[in-house]
């Protein structure tokens, strides 16, 4: 159930955020759910045809659903939500940690080991941005100098440290939570990056 909870708060937020953005670029209703949809399943399919397990979203028309309200909730709360750059980050903050929990668990609970397990994490936090981002036709947030992708990785990491202390599935998967939301929001609110790469002035 927790897992559960976890995946649906975490699909609820990605759809949003997807579909914020599709609403700026000014998509009709049936384009701005297919960005939301794909941001919310992106992750979760490629780390499922990695690990050869059935793809989760195919078992369940919860996802979709999932989807749909949060389709609702933009179109209701248009202005609060399309015109603030801040409940967009919001958003994106809260389906990043959730996804990665959710990978984390997931690829520990078919006995794969932890670097795996972050790896996942990794990847099903931070790929359904990228699909959204191609959709919309912008640089990928991923490959940007922005804490993202490395938000998901300390906080697989936390999730490891915690486990090897012994904790539970709950306790690891809310420090995983509570470090993938608070690096990436505290590297928003100091706009903290990762050095960029730079051409040498010689063209080499």
């Amino acid at each position: 159930m927790f897992l559960y909870i976890v995946e649906m708060v975490g699909a609820f937020a990605a759809a949003i955020s997807g579909i914020r953005l599709a609403s700026m670029k000014r998509f009709d209703w049936f384009g701005a759910y297919i960005v939301g949809l794909v941001t919310a399943l992106g992750g979760g399919t490629l780390r499922d045809v990695l690990l050869d397990i059935p793809v989760f979203w195919t078992r369940s028309w919860d996802y979709f659903a999932v989807t749909g309200i949060s389709m609702s909730v933009v179109i209701a709360f248009q202005k609060q939500l399309v015109r603030r750059l801040n409940m967009l980050l919001v958003f994106d903050a809260v389906g990043l940690a959730m996804f990665t929990v959710i990978g984390v668990e997931k690829t520990l609970a078919i006995g794969l080991p932890v670097w795996v397990a972050i790896a996942m994490g990794l990847i099903t936090g931070a790929f359904g941005g990228v699909l959204r981002d191609i959709l919309i036709n912008e640089e990928p947030l991923i490959f940007r100098k922005d804490i993202y992708a490395m938000a998901c990785l300390l906080g697989g990491v936390a999730y490891g440290a915690v486990m090897a202390f012994g904790g539970n599935a709950v306790a690891c998967g809310v420090a995983c939570a509570v470090v993938t939301l608070t690096v990436r929001v505290l590297a928003l609110r100091f706009g903290w990056h990762l050095p960029m790469m730079h051409p040498d002035d010689d063209g080499e």
